[in-house]
């Protein structure tokens, strides 16, 4: 599925595989298909362990420093194949707030460069996650259990997973032709602190300008993401409240019952129950970090749970996300940041409180989403 059908990996391609020593198997799988697919492999460990060494111990000038091999990789690989493994979601837990920012601000130039190739179509990009033990932890299952759940978000139990994704692919379609030409989003729900209290009274009511951007279409075909399921742009501005129904979890630290207030694309007004002064360092890191690089609507309706997992939780079937920070170009949006944080916002009903209403989501004043369900024919999640 990585090389043959996100990647579309050809003969000749210069492919990076990027992993966790601990993902040796899912690196040795994916480097035989490069192989028979005819590209050149090549491994590059990534580790988090080494990363914890680093904000630890190191000087604010190691910590600013971006090795200029894994620039050179980034820079002329034609394919980029990411699997993320982790061993402990919580290794930074401990780890001060401000070293952390200084290290991921100094990688911004790679953060940049590398939306800009993928825009122009100079190299093909997926990333995934192989089932761990810590991830399984997170979501409360055991490793069989998580294995089996990622595997069915993937569509890999079906006799044809590649048509499934093709299916979710013309779906999304749909969405997008209908989306590409209204200009005003409209997302409202109730709101939802981290215990499920809902406060009708304070829910979210955002309004997102989307007029003249590109929407695409994420269903692991060309790269992206797999699991996949979203579509998605770069917005010109939003207005209004959000407060988001699940934790928010940027490298493994889980922000709570966070709130943002936009005005005109920023956030001119933050809390959260829980983390709040890692929430403020992540969004003072740079001049980007408060502006919004993506709004997105989730349809991958085989993912149920929450998982504490933004790479799963943002493509739920009845969910929205927005994304702090950096931007897409190929959407529009030009937004630089050494951050690209998504965090989602639940649309359906909450199974605590019954009876009670879930989200809507209106397109220039039309209604096409509500409880978490589209209401349109042929689109995803409807039949």
């Amino acid at each position: 599925m990585l090389v043959r059908h996100c990647t579309a990996v050809k003969r000749g391609d210069l492919v990076t595989i990027v992993a966790e020593p601990g993902a040796i198997p899912a690196v040795e799988a994916t480097f035989e298909a490069t192989l028979r697919a005819g590209g050149h492999p090549s491994f590059h460990p990534r580790s988090d362990a080494l990363q914890e060494l680093l904000l630890r111990h190191g000087s604010d000038n190691q910590l600013q420093h971006v090795c200029p091999f894994e620039k050179h990789r980034l820079s002329t690989c034609d394919v980029l194949i990411v699997l993320i493994y982790p061993t402990n979601t919580k290794f930074l837990g401990r780890i001060d707030p401000h070293r952390a920012t200084i290290a991921q601000a100094a990688r911004r130039p790679l953060l940049t460069m590398s939306l800009q190739r993928a825009a122009a179509g100079q190299v093909r990009y997926v990333l995934t996650e192989i089932p761990s033990n810590a991830a399984a932890q997170d979501a409360d299952m055991s490793l069989t259990d998580y294995a089996d759940w990622v595997y069915q978000a993937g569509f890999l139990h079906l006799p044809d997973p590649i048509a499934a994704w093709r299916t979710l692919h013309d779906q999304q379609q749909k969405v997008i032709e209908y989306l590409q030409s209204k200009h005003t989003l409209r997302f409202q729900a109730p709101a939802c602190d981290g215990t499920h209290n809902q406060r009708p009274h304070d829910g979210t009511d955002l309004t997102v300008d989307v007029g003249g951007r590109t929407w695409v279409n994420c269903a692991g075909i060309g790269g992206q993401n797999f699991p996949d399921g979203e579509v998605f742009t770069g917005p010109r501005s939003v207005d209004g409240v959000v407060n988001f129904t699940f934790p928010a979890v940027y490298r493994g630290k889980e922000v709570e019952g966070v709130r943002l207030k936009f005005i005109a694309g920023r956030v001119v007004e933050a809390s959260a129950t829980k983390n709040q002064d890692y929430l403020f360092k992540l969004l003072d890191q740079d001049d980007g970090a408060r502006n919004v690089g993506e709004i997105a609507i989730g349809t991958n309706y085989a993912l149920k749970g929450f998982s504490k997992n933004a790479f799963f939780d943002e493509k739920i079937g009845g969910t929205f996300h927005l994304a702090l920070g950096a931007g897409y170009p190929e959407t529009g949006n030009s937004n630089e940041s050494a951050l690209h944080w998504d965090i989602v916002c639940d649309l359906r009903p909450s199974a605590a409180f019954p009876g009670n209403p879930g989200g809507t989501i209106h397109a220039d004043g039309e209604l096409f989403h509500h409880d978490g369900r589209f209401l349109f024919p042929g689109w995803p999640g409807t039949n």
